[in-house]
């Protein structure tokens, strides 16, 4: 699997597609590997004409991991997704990221808008001060660790699970089993328990992006659950807002995940956005 190089850190990265075709860089969440857009959802959106590419952030997978002491910046995960674009071979691509991927999407509209086609920015928000806050139960996903893969491999899938469908979405059920295979093979490919709290304090570090978004001029769709309680919808709302004339698509029933019954609604906002900035036709 490839490697992109950002100075001293390596990002694990994939590519899915015609290489010469207009490429979608995918970029994932909190504590997620690249794996958490499944190879069937990069399928639909090559299917529709399009080149995917999807990466471990810093922290996490297979890129480079950071010590106790380790510090960065969105800025810092923003310009590691440029790498990935220039090992790729790709000048400038559409942009769609999820939740603390959606947060480092801006980043990459507003500051590397050269590289930048189209933005998606699902279940994120603009971290601008007094936007609803998670519930209790959904922040203990983020802060209580989970246990020891190596040491209890039951338990941690089994925490996993849980933890997942804290954050699911109600109208948007998982297969029975499905979060447990996935929970086993995401730890079994890489498992770095103590990155998911140097990327928090990473989105603390950078911050309101409200200034950020008002400079963001590429067609934006803005996609948010009605029932995120993660993120609270009223994030991506004002993301929304802020993004001149971005989209807002608000879908009830769904949380703060990917399952496969979302594929559809989730690349619908992609394409969408990519077709307004002149990418191949979604009905191709």
């Amino acid at each position: 699997m490839p490697f992109a190089t950002n100075g001293d850190v390596r990002i694990c990265w994939e590519s899915f597609g015609d290489p010469a075709a207009p490429a979608i860089l995918l970029v994932n969440g909190l504590g997620s590997q690249m794996t958490r857009w499944p190879e069937a959802f990069c399928k639909v959106l090559t299917d529709k004409g399009y080149r995917a590419l999807r990466f471990d952030n810093r922290d996490t997978g297979l890129s480079s991991w950071f010590d106790a002491g380790g510090t960065y910046t969105l800025e810092d995960m923003a310009a590691d997704a440029m790498a990935v674009l220039d090992a790729a071979g790709v000048p400038a691509a559409h942009v769609a990221g999820v939740s603390m991927g959606g947060m480092i999407s801006q980043v990459i509209a507003a500051d590397h808008a050269d590289r930048t086609l189209s933005l998606t920015s699902i279940m994120s928000t603009s971290s601008a001060p007094g936007l609803p806050q998670a519930t209790p139960r959904a922040m203990a996903v983020l802060t209580q660790p989970t246990p020891d893969f190596q040491t209890d491999p039951h338990a941690h899938t089994a925490a996993a699970v849980e933890n997942a469908m804290v954050i699911g979405s109600p109208a948007y059920p998982w297969l029975k089993g499905e979060l447990a295979v996935r929970a086993r093979a995401e730890a079994e490919r890489a498992w770095n328990p103590t990155g998911s709290a140097r990327q928090m304090r990473a989105v603390g570090a950078t911050g309101d992006r409200s200034e950020r978004l008002a400079r963001i001029t590429v067609p934006t769709v803005v996609l948010h659950g009605a029932d995120d309680p993660l993120l609270p919808a009223d994030g991506g709302r004002d993301t929304a807002a802020k993004i001149p004339g971005a989209e807002l698509r608000i879908i009830e029933g769904m949380g703060h995940d990917l399952p496969p019954a979302l594929f559809g609604i989730v690349a619908d906002a992609i394409l969408a956005a990519a077709a307004r900035a002149g990418g191949p036709l979604q009905g191709a």
